[in-house]
């Protein structure tokens, strides 16, 4: 696309633009990026720091904003933008929030001789415990608990993915939540004793 086809959409309103990228426009969306990229980039670096982080999550959201162009029904690209950017930021740190709490757990309990190895499986088995939990969710609430907290949709995006109310999709997660919780409780009581035993 030449930089003067790109030049006619940059006096295009936003509306303009929404409409042309529900209709595959990649002009319009290449505008949208150019209009809002670095805002939304702004922001995701003053919450997280990390340039490289960033420019990953920013980039994730564009792409995921151009697979989903039919799907939307944004109104203000800027708002919206900013507010999914958010969401994939409070996403991001949750999960590196977990992974530290697990690495200071694992540091802190287990025998300095054999730090590594220990952490390595206790790595590998609370994934193969997680992946197992996840499995013995049904089918409907492991979609949207894998929708909800591992690609970062919201409720109402589910809601629409899926075609079901947003009360439904709470519910889903709520189960999911509660059902992980209870299988994973099995995992982590074991684990503590077995560190104790040793």
């Amino acid at each position: 696309m030449s930089s003067l086809s790109l030049r006619a959409y940059a006096s295009w309103t936003d509306e303009a633009l929404l409409e042309a990228l529900r209709a595959d426009d990649r002009g319009a969306f290449a505008e949208l990026y150019e209009r809002y990229w670095y805002r939304v980039f702004a922001l995701a670096y003053r919450r997280l720091k990390s340039r490289e982080t960033a420019e990953e999550l920013v980039q994730d959201l564009f792409a995921a904003l151009w697979h989903k162009r039919a799907q939307h029904a944004i109104q203000h690209p800027e708002h919206y933008l900013l507010a999914a950017i958010q969401r994939r930021i409070i996403g991001y740190l949750r999960a590196h929030q977990v992974r530290t709490a697990y690495a200071d757990y694992c540091r802190t309990y287990q025998r300095e001789t054999t730090q590594e190895t220990e952490q390595a499986l206790a790595a590998a088995d609370l994934t193969e415990a997680y992946a197992k939990a996840l499995l013995r969710l049904p089918e409907q609430s492991r979609e949207i608990f894998r929708l909800s907290r591992l690609e970062y949709f919201s409720v109402q995006e589910i809601s629409l993915r899926l075609n079901l109310s947003s009360k439904a999709v709470e519910y889903h997660l709520t189960k999911a939540l509660r059902l992980l919780r209870g299988h994973l409780k099995d995992f982590v009581l074991a684990s503590l004793a077995l560190l104790f035993v040793r």
